[in-house]
């Protein structure tokens, strides 16, 4: 986990053991998160009604961390199951898919995805999907950042536990993990650290859903 090349808060790289996780294929998308609206009455997303954010399969975007955590309460009521958010550890992991490269398909930015890298001046996140990683998640490092539970630490890899480490104790910021559609180059390597207010809510900013193993 980590990089010795990378930005500073991403160093030192070291080796952290996580126990058995399972994690979502895809962001959770406006089409899932309209169930969760319709049955608790929970107020939606600011850009919920505008064109470039409510297709059915875009991933849910301005959602806050705290709006995140009520959804995967609610789904963890619903279904009688424990659904999270990843640790910023379990994400990581999931990104790299079994590779030490720089993003889940090798070492450049570059995609082969079409015209990928230029749509974001459509204003807006692709639908889910598109090519998956190694082990068959999809858009782990392009699209959208994702929150994580961890709160936010500079430091924190210098201090942190090797098995499952969860983020520092408190903080001011919730971390955040993936690429973001608002980007000239949407694609983010594997290991590349954001963190903002867990109140913020941002059009490239949805979520994921985590559960632990059995």
């Amino acid at each position: 986990m980590g990089s010795a090349s990378g930005r500073e808060d991403e160093a030192p790289p070291h080796l952290v053991e996580l126990s058995r996780f399972f994690i979502a294929r895809f962001a959770v998308t406006n089409r899932e998160y309209r169930v969760y609206l319709q049955k608790t009455g929970a107020a939606p997303p600011p850009s919920w009604e505008q064109s470039q954010f409510n297709h059915p399969e875009q991933p849910v975007v301005a959602v806050s961390w705290h709006e995140a955590i009520a959804y995967c309460t609610w789904l963890s009521e619903t279904l009688n199951e424990s659904y999270r958010l990843p640790t910023e550890a379990e994400r990581e992991y999931a990104c790299r898919g079994g590779t030490a490269t720089a993003y889940p398909w090798g070492d450049s930015a570059d995609r082969n995805c079409g015209d990928y890298g230029w749509r974001w001046l459509e204003g807006g996140p692709e639908i889910v999907g598109g090519p998956p990683n190694e082990i068959g998640l999809y858009n782990m490092a392009d699209n959208i950042h994702e929150w994580c539970s961890d709160w936010y630490g500079r430091d924190y890899y210098r201090l942190s536990p090797q098995k499952d480490p969860l983020g520092p104790p408190s903080g001011t910021r919730r971390v955040g993990r993936g690429g973001s559609w608002r980007h000239q180059v949407k694609v983010t390597r594997s290991e590349a650290r954001s963190a903002i207010d867990p109140g913020f809510r941002y059009t490239d900013f949805g979520f994921r859903l985590a559960r632990s193993g059995y």
